[in-house]
């Protein structure tokens, strides 16, 4: 009975100490909550009209949404990159951002959720989905797959830092035989979540593009690349917008971890390049339009082209210990290569698989306003959602929220 009013005493403070702040924190809260409300709209469009209203077709059937659930399923995975270290290894240099990294984790596998939503054309359709009730086609189905990994590990993201931030509420030192198993639980997860992702393009012969054996490692090197690249960045905003202290060697662990997955994720990039041109076939077609356009369409020239040179000069800075290690230079760099990985994951991975089609049509894709205005929706409610668990676990680990028994 105890643990009940301590739990129900946590959700009534975090409410609480969630709709205070400083102005500047408010105004941020109040930007996200205008953003929301204006994908919200554009979203009801699209539940009105159908996925007309998007730039997708029968012949480019996956665009924006999907392209954000790519990336962004790897910045989910790339977050327990800071659990090992700290709950296995017993690393306290990285003790301090762990449950940041576990909040990003759990906001980014909520956005993956909400673009899977958007992109079958609403909720009412996820009914087919349950098992049962509708047709979950399990486990010959990858998707079918690729939903129970998804969903399992946003409950291990939840129930881990939950079980931790709770008990340090009451006062209390968390357990070692809980977390740690589910930590290394979460690992293991980290990963399959992401190679699960990868096999749904593997998966599908008819898209040449996507047959690579490179693309379920490399999508963990761009994931364990971007994910603690987008980790550093917010850690840098917590140390200058509240009192919660980060060391700069916290940060600089953190990069060594970027730095290694960009490189390997470079090595790989050029493989696939290699791969692609020395010895071209009618299959590297989607990769000629891709990087050089087929037939007069050039629509991800400028896409693709500003990915790679971020991505180049990104990780050459920080291969350099000098460079790296000035931190002004490496939340430049973090930027640059979260931006690179962005566009490759996304628009360098996704549509060039649908170009030219199965008869050799060429039918370029553009997002609509609708889609970019329920994208950036998306994008605004996941950054609502981390910055309250932020802000939550930031006031339990300062010890501003302690549950006071009641005598």
């Amino acid at each position: 009975m105890e643990t009940f009013r301590a739990f129900i005493s946590l959700v009534k403070d975090s409410f609480g100490y969630i709709t205070h702040g400083s102005k500047a924190y408010h105004v941020w809260m109040f930007f996200l909550t205008l953003i929301m409300l204006i994908g919200m709209y554009f979203y009801s469009i699209q539940l009105d009209e159908g996925l007309s209203v998007t730039g997708m077709t029968d012949r480019v059937s996956w665009g924006l949404y999907i392209s954000n659930f790519t990336f962004l399923v790897g910045v989910a995975a790339a977050a327990v990159m800071l659990v090992m270290p700290t709950y296995v290894l017993h690393d306290i240099d990285f003790k301090q951002a762990v449950l940041i990294g576990e909040g990003l984790a759990v906001s980014a596998l909520v956005m993956c959720l909400a673009f899977v939503v958007a992109d079958m054309g609403g909720p009412s359709v996820l009914w087919h989905m349950i098992p049962i009730i509708g047709v979950f086609n399990f486990p010959s189905s990858m998707l079918a797959w690729d939903v129970i990994a998804l969903n399992s590990y946003l409950f291990i993201n939840i129930s881990i830092p939950l079980d931790i931030l709770f008990r340090h509420y009451q006062g209390k030192e968390a357990k070692s035989k809980v977390y740690i198993p589910g930590a290394i639980l979460s690992v293991l997860w980290a990963v399959g979540i992401h190679l699960v992702t990868a096999f749904l393009y593997q998966g599908l012969q008819a898209r040449p593009f996507w047959n690579n054996a490179l693309l379920g490692p490399r999508f963990l090197a761009s994931a364990f690349a971007a994910g603690p690249a987008l980790i550093i960045l917010v850690l840098a905003a917590i140390r200058k917008f509240s009192e919660f202290n980060i060391a700069d060697k916290t940060i600089k662990k953190i990069a060594l971890i970027v730095t290694v997955a960009a490189q390997i994720n470079l090595i790989m990039l050029f493989s696939e390049l290699f791969k692609e041109f020395y010895a071209p076939t009618h299959h590297s077609e989607s990769a000629y339009y891709l990087f050089f356009g087929l037939e007069g369409k050039t629509a991800l020239l400028p896409w693709i082209w500003t990915a790679i040179p971020l991505n180049i000069l990104a990780t050459i800075m920080l291969t350099f210990h000098k460079l790296r290690n000035n931190l002004n230079v490496l939340y430049l760099c973090c930027a640059m290569l979260f931006v690179a990985i962005w566009i490759e994951k996304g628009f360098g991975l996704i549509v060039p698989g649908f170009i030219p089609g199965p008869y050799g049509k060429i039918e370029e894709y553009t997002p609509s306003w609708v889609e970019i205005w329920v994208t950036l929706g998306i994008w605004a409610m996941g950054a609502f959602v981390f910055t309250m668990l932020a802000k939550t676990s930031i006031g339990i680990e300062l010890g501003e929220l302690r549950y006071k028994r009641k005598k």
